[in-house]
């Protein structure tokens, strides 16, 4: 009886630090397995960090040099989505803002002769942004157009009823602004119905050297 008593508790014993071994192991490669898991998307987050794209002003694609203004802008989408401007990451007009409307956004006009006083205002060495929304032609006379070819543009003299334009130039600008996109009203290549699609334009604007 004791020798039975014995060999049972012996075998007790050596289940009981089999289950042991086994259930330790187990736990072991669990903790191990999380253990990678979590090193794997450190490592991961980590890279991804690293790869991410810098983030420039305005959102360029590339980071101006030192002493110019970055600058994006984007036309009105038909008559629903205003135009956007920002300059040097700060946003000037947009639909969000709720200071865009219908015409050539520089300033919220409704007639030509207030935007004709208002272009004959600016001062030299202004930097100048603007951006069409629904229609920015039919208002405009000679005069006007005469005004802002003066500030470097050269599509403005043929913009036509509802096209899609943006422009940056200057006051006392001595050539032609190279940042102007154009995109004529055709209703056999229009995206909208009855306008064409969006204009957007970015760059770096060179400050004024005294």
């Amino acid at each position: 009886m004791r020798v039975a008593g014995a060999a049972k508790l012996v075998v007790a014993v050596a289940v009981f630090l089999l289950t042991f071994y086994v259930i330790s192991q187990v736990f072991e490669i669990k903790m191990d397995a999380s253990l990678g898991n979590l090193f794997a998307r450190s490592a991961l987050d980590a890279v991804a960090r690293s790869t991410k794209p810098p983030r420039y002003k305005c959102g360029i694609s590339k980071a101006c040099p030192e002493k110019h203004f970055a600058f994006k802008m984007a036309s009105g989408a038909a008559n629903v989505v205003g135009p956007k401007i920002c300059l040097e990451d700060n946003v000037l007009m947009s639909g969000v803002k709720n200071n865009v409307g219908r015409g050539i956004n520089v300033a919220l006009v409704n007639d030509v002769a207030p935007f004709i006083e208002f272009l004959k205002a600016i001062q030299d060495g202004t930097i100048v942004l603007m951006g069409t929304y629904d229609d920015g032609a039919t208002k405009l006379n000679d005069e006007a157009r005469q005004l802002i070819a003066e500030l470097g543009s050269t599509s403005i003299t043929h913009l036509g009823f509802r096209d899609n334009w943006v422009f940056c130039g200057g006051k006392g600008i001595k050539t032609k602004s190279p940042f102007e996109q154009h995109i004529k009203n055709n209703k056999d290549t229009n995206k909208y119905e009855g306008w064409p699609e969006v204009v957007e334009m970015e760059g770096c604007i060179p400050q004024k050297q005294d």
